[in-house]
């Protein structure tokens, strides 16, 4: 089923890994343990969502078991939809479910007259079956630059994927029209190195 959002804030997040210490050596994270990087990545989060906005957390929430999800979802602000990723499906308890809008494996929304595809894994294929819908998705944690453990399979994505993980961008969500902007960014430069032969 499609969900359409008009008028509503709406933010993009993945791959927080609340609780999960081992992501910081793997990933670099700049945070000297995991309780530093889970404060910074709830601060960062409800600097920018509001109480009443939208989150669509595309996969990797959080470690552990229901205390640690419940004390987590406690603190951070928004209306929460669950884009269930990897580590997510060996963590989820129904004690939590209800803390959030609602949990699935992939979602379809449209925003304005955009169209989103949902995922936490990025679609190789994704390009030729959804000429004008977005994909949005995380696992891949991206760094700056594209320097990110899984950078030359990335380079192999269209202008409309984006990954919307918190190593991608500065450990905050990303609202619609800051990916707007990204993704009109990345079409115009395909377009332009296509025009000019690279």
């Amino acid at each position: 089923m499609n969900y359409k959002f008009d008028g509503t804030k709406v933010y993009f997040t993945s791959d927080t890994h609340f609780n999960h210490a081992n992501i910081i050596g793997f990933c670099s994270r700049p945070f000297k343990n995991v309780n530093e990087m889970n404060e910074a990545l709830i601060a960062n989060w409800n600097r920018v969502v509001g109480v009443d906005d939208i989150v669509f957390h595309l996969g990797d929430f959080c470690l552990g078991g229901s205390a640690e999800w419940t004390n987590v979802l406690n603190r951070l602000n928004g209306k929460i939809y669950l884009i269930v990723g990897n580590h997510d499906m060996k963590n989820l308890r129904q004690s939590y479910y209800d803390r959030f809008e609602e949990i699935v494996m992939q979602k379809h929304i449209e925003i304005g007259k955009q169209k989103i595809y949902l995922n936490h894994c990025p679609f190789l294929c994704y390009g030729g079956a959804y000429k004008d819908t977005w994909q949005l998705f995380g696992h891949v944690h991206t760094s700056k630059n594209n320097t990110g453990k899984d950078a030359s399979r990335l380079n192999m994505l269209f202008p409309t994927q984006y990954d919307v993980g918190v190593d991608n961008n500065n450990f905050t969500p990303v609202s619609f029209d800051q990916v707007k902007a990204i993704i009109q960014k990345q079409v115009e430069q395909y377009n332009k190195n296509n025009r000019n032969g690279n």
